[in-house]
């Protein structure tokens, strides 16, 4: 792991203790990971702790995160790959910033979040630092994505079929929200991130999420006192990608 000198001077957490990690029940429950909480809360001492704060299994983030520092230091590779393949794309084919905006932050819940119904956390969690264009485009890329648009060549992805089976049925609320989509002004701005979708088995070169600053400055407002930090709506959300492993 790559050490950041300019915060080697900031103490860890819980300094001399064994920290446990509770799993995020979003995340585990359904699953052979279920885990006995009764079980593990009984080993608690003054030596053993439940975790708070950074955890030095992870990248350690700056005081004031930006938004590249997710990149670098929390998004999956899949979803790292996924994002600026996508939003090159879209640059390459010529779409206004908006939509290259719309394709670079799409998928950004999968990254260190929540993956069920990921476009409407990502709009969420986003709405305050973008255009709403921006956010809305993320939130029906969502259910756009099951449905075909043959006039704008358009396809249901072939991955799909692989993903879900060939006779999945997308539930109620994504048709409806699909339908609203494509009776919406900003239909095409989410379309396009549909059709810019690149997927992790797609082969291609991956740029440096650094290639997209200048876009990043124009169109995504950093808060001054960093993603996580300031007084809008969803700054929790990006504390937890932050401190993904808190008790509380």
């Amino acid at each position: 792991m790559m050490i950041d000198m300019t915060q080697a001077d900031r103490p860890w957490p819980q300094t001399g203790r064994e920290r446990l990690i509770f799993p995020a029940p979003v995340g585990r429950i359904g699953t052979p990971d279920e885990i006995d909480e009764e079980a593990l809360l009984a080993h608690l001492s003054p030596a053993v702790v439940c975790m708070m704060g950074d955890n030095p299994a992870l990248p350690r983030m700056p005081e004031k995160p930006s938004l590249l520092d997710f990149f670098h230091h929390r998004f999956g590779t899949i979803t790292f790959r996924h994002l600026l393949c996508s939003a090159r794309r879209a640059l390459r084919g010529g779409h206004n910033e908006k939509i290259v905006m719309a394709c670079l932050l799409h998928d950004i819940a999968n990254g260190c979040l929540i993956r069920a119904d990921h476009g409407y956390w990502g709009a969420q969690l986003i709405a305050p630092y973008v255009d709403e264009e921006v956010a809305w485009a993320v939130q029906y890329h969502q259910p756009l994505r099951y449905f075909a648009d043959e006039s704008v060549g358009y396809e249901y992805p072939e991955s799909y079929k692989l993903f879900f089976g060939p006779d999945y049925v997308p539930p109620a609320y994504l048709q409806r929200d699909a339908e609203i989509a494509r009776n919406h002004k900003w239909y095409m701005t989410a379309r396009q991130v549909t059709i810019n979708d690149i997927y992790f088995f797609e082969e291609e070169d991956v740029p440096e999420p650094e290639f997209f600053t200048d876009i990043i400055g124009r169109n995504f407002r950093q808060p001054e006192e960093g993603l996580g930090f300031d007084t809008s709506p969803t700054a929790h959300m990006w504390r937890t990608m932050i401190w993904p492993n808190n008790f509380l």
